[in-house]
């Protein structure tokens, strides 16, 4: 097959989405701070820089001393250009947030689900119903979203339809965006696993931000990764990689919510925590239906329960010995630990998910690895999510509703 040539359109669109990319990441940067950084020639940056004024994506955010010279104009991306959303269909509700370019939060709103095994109709109510409201919130018109990018549980099957697989819910080829234009939404659609867009928003805004090769676990009801090698998110053959939940920390062991045994999302995800705990009394656990409220009150508990010690503690070592395994795998150069049970287990049981990581791990990978905590807290997914339809901004080097790329 003979290499596609490079057109002149192709290059003025790769030098649109470097310059933009640039100013969006590290702005705002005069034009000849953008011809150092880039590599491209000061009258490239100049002709590309006045047709993105032109387009209205960036604008002159003040002047800077130059040396001996006039002063230079400085450019950023215009956060008033368009705003995104992002939501985050979790196990126990749907988060809806609208930003601005700036990647400001302007709008946000928290709808809960009635069971951990939500109806797909039920979710997508609750995403329509949170899309139209953050809309309104902030005050914005429809026409200036961007886009809507959604984290959901599961894998997505992305071809000639979008498809959700999640199945620890009992998702099995759910048709999510198709069902959400059955609900009146047209804007365009981004469509990723959840632990994939907390992954995005932490590599470009949180604790993996500068890293090359990363994992960046999500520990929640359940348990997932997004594996970055070389600065990208490591998908495989039909987007499934990532399942860190579903690899096997203890064979023939906990019965798994997907129906295998001895996952570690049996061990580390709250339901499988909150249940290991239950057996540990003998049935008897923490009264409380809200999985966020008992989680929080069984790790309250350890202080003076030695029960809740001990099983916090185990998973701990679970969970350290999950991410040995990452190390073993795939050598990243850091770890970081999010999602809200992860939140909740936090820096309290940080030095004990080390100490079973360095246990279990090959001594060389794992001293040249970090493992810390996300910065961007429980927002992740959806901050992530909202990074979709920017993503595609990026890429494109102008507003991809002219080109569309989205799922839907």
């Amino acid at each position: 097959m003979e290499p596609k040539r490079t057109t002149v359109r192709d290059l003025r669109r790769h030098n649109r989405s470097t310059l933009l990319s640039k100013l969006f990441f590290d702005g705002p940067l005069s034009r000849h701070e953008l011809s150092q950084l880039t590599g491209l020639s000061a009258a490239t940056v100049s002709n590309v820089t006045a047709e993105l004024v032109e387009d209205r994506l960036i604008v002159e955010a003040g002047l800077v001393e130059s040396d001996g010279g006039r002063p230079r104009v400085l450019l950023r991306v215009d956060p008033k250009y368009a705003h995104v959303v992002g939501i985050d269909v979790g196990e126990t509700g749907v988060k809806v947030e609208l930003f601005d370019l700036a990647m400001t939060r302007l709008a946000a709103v928290d709808h809960q689900l009635n069971s951990v095994e939500p109806d797909p109709a039920e979710v997508v109510a609750r995403t329509a119903d949170g899309l139209r409201e953050v809309i309104e919130a902030a005050g914005v018109t429809e026409s200036s979203v961007l886009g809507v990018g959604i984290g959901v549980p599961g894998t997505v099957e992305k071809g000639t339809r979008t498809l959700v697989h999640a199945q620890t819910i009992g998702w099995d080829a759910v048709p999510l965006p198709t069902m959400l234009r059955d609900q009146g939404i047209r804007l365009p659609l981004f469509l990723d696993n959840g632990a994939k867009t907390q992954g995005q928003a932490e590599m470009w805004f949180g604790a993996g931000r500068g890293a090359r090769h990363a994992v960046i676990v999500l520990v929640g009801s359940g348990v997932g990764a997004a594996v970055i090698t070389d600065g990208q998110t490591y998908a495989g053959y039909s987007s499934s990689a990532g399942e860190w939940g579903h690899t096997t920390i203890v064979y023939g062991g906990r019965q798994c919510r997907c129906g295998a045994r001895g996952c570690l999302e049996a061990y580390a995800g709250a339901e499988g925590i909150l249940d290991r705990y239950r057996k540990a009394r003998g049935g008897r656990g923490v009264v409380d239906t809200d999985e966020q409220a008992a989680l929080a009150a069984l790790i309250a508990a350890a202080d003076t329960s030695k029960t809740a010690a001990r099983v916090l503690d185990e998973t701990a070592g679970y969970v350290g010995a999950g991410i040995a395994n990452l190390i073993n795998l795939f050598n990243p150069e850091r770890i970081v630990m999010g999602g809200w049970a992860g939140l909740a287990l936090g820096e309290q049981w940080l030095e004990a998910v080390k100490r079973s990581t360095a246990d279990h791990a090959l001594r060389h990978p794992y001293e040249q690895t970090s493992i810390e905590m996300c910065k961007l807290g429980p927002d992740a997914v959806a901050v992530g999510a909202a990074t979709l339809p920017v993503a595609a901004l990026l890429d494109a080097g102008g507003d991809p509703r002219e080109s569309p790329r989205s799922v839907a």
